[in-house]
Order: structure tokens, then sequence, then C-alpha cells
């Protein structure tokens, strides 16, 4: 599984990528809204922090000016998917920039039949919510596991990109499921290395190496 960060934090994704923890970026206008930054300009410096696909999101809601906006952004750099809404208008633009050679990101996914057309328009993310879905007593993964179903029964190369992670359980559950890609926070990405029994034998084993005298 390849692990994306949700972020547009430029800090957080240098040190997530010196750390050799992350295969790409995702980004959407509140994230870049949050950095009181210019848009390009935050694109840029993320792509040149990472080889993997950076995902820079449209702003329009129609089919003209979101070709328009998603050309723009993938001039930034070579690594920008185009993010694009799952709306008729969308998977028609998914479509002529996917035929373009670009990389499209189809986000707000909230089912399997949704996830279905992204990928019969060429995407090469499908960004199902899981979050979002929980909040609404609609299990989320259940929607993974139908998308990564429907995928291998027709070898679809969309690749299965799971949104809105809340937690490290969803990280756990999404690699179950199939997903090919977990986009996380940078909070939750950290915390997959924490467990409480980790933090105890590390110190009952520095605590022995102190007493024992040992040095390296």
């Amino acid at each position: 599984m390849k692990f994306f960060v949700d972020t547009a934090d430029t800090d957080e994704i240098k040190s997530l990528a010196e750390a050799g923890l992350i295969d790409g970026v995702t980004t959407n206008p509140s994230l870049i809204a949050k950095s009181g930054r210019n848009m390009s300009d935050v694109i840029a410096e993320i792509c040149d922090l990472t080889t993997g696909h950076v995902s820079a999101e449209v702003v329009a809601t129609d089919f003209e000016t979101m070709v328009s906006e998603g050309r723009k952004l993938q001039k930034i750099a070579s690594n920008v998917a185009v993010k694009l809404p799952l709306t008729m208008d969308g998977l028609k633009a998914c479509r002529t920039l996917s035929d373009a050679g670009t990389a499209v990101n189809v986000t707000l996914c909230f089912s399997a039949n949704q996830a279905l057309l992204a990928a019969k328009a060429g995407a090469a993310y499908i960004s199902p919510f899981i979050g979002r879905l929980d909040d609404m007593n609609i299990d989320g993964m259940e929607v993974i596991e139908e998308i990564r179903i429907i995928y291998d029964n027709y070898a679809f190369e969309t690749e299965i990109l799971a949104a809105s992670i809340r937690n490290a359980n969803h990280v756990k559950l999404s690699a179950l499921a199939g997903a090919d890609v977990a986009t996380v926070p940078p909070n939750v990405l950290r915390g997959l290395a924490n467990h409480p029994l980790t933090d105890k034998g590390l110190a009952a084993f520095l605590a022995d190496a102190e007493k024992a005298g040992i040095k390296i």
C-alpha cells in the first residue's frame, strides 16, 4: 500500500518525505487556504518534495473550465495529478484530461457505482471518502471492498485511494480491503508507529543496557 499525506503544510511533507514514509501528497482548496499562500506556489513547492503524484484540485464545476484549470495545474509540475469532483462534468473532464496523458484523481466518491464510472472515464485514482460515510452511519469500508471487487472483475487500472481517513484503524482496514493508496493526515500517519508495548519494551531495554554499562 502507498501512503499519501493529506496536507499542504510543506514542513510536514518535507519531514515525512525525509523519513521515507510517503509516496505522494493530496491537497484540496481547504488545505491550500489554510496555508495562506498562492496555490500555484504551494503546489510547486510540494512537487519538489516528492517524486510521487501531488493531487491539485480544480475549483470550477463546469466541463470547459475544469479542463482549462486542469491543464494549468498540470503545467506546474510533471507529477501533478489533477483532482476533479465526481460529477458528470467532472467525469467528462476526466476523460479529456486522461486521454491527453494527465493523471486524474476523481474525488468525493461515496459509492461503488460512482467508482465504476470514474474507472470508465480513465481516472488514475478514485477517492472514496471513508470518514464522511461513517458519519452517516454507512460503512465506508464496505464501499472500499465493493470497489476492489468491481475493479478486479474488470481489470481496471484505476487505483483506489482511501480518503477521509480519521484514525489508525481506518488505515488498517483500508489495507485489508485492498486499497492501493491511503491518504492520511500527518498526525494519523505518525501515530501508526505508536504502541504502548513498544514504549514499555524500549524503556526496559534501555534500563537494562544502562545497568549493564553497555555502550556502542
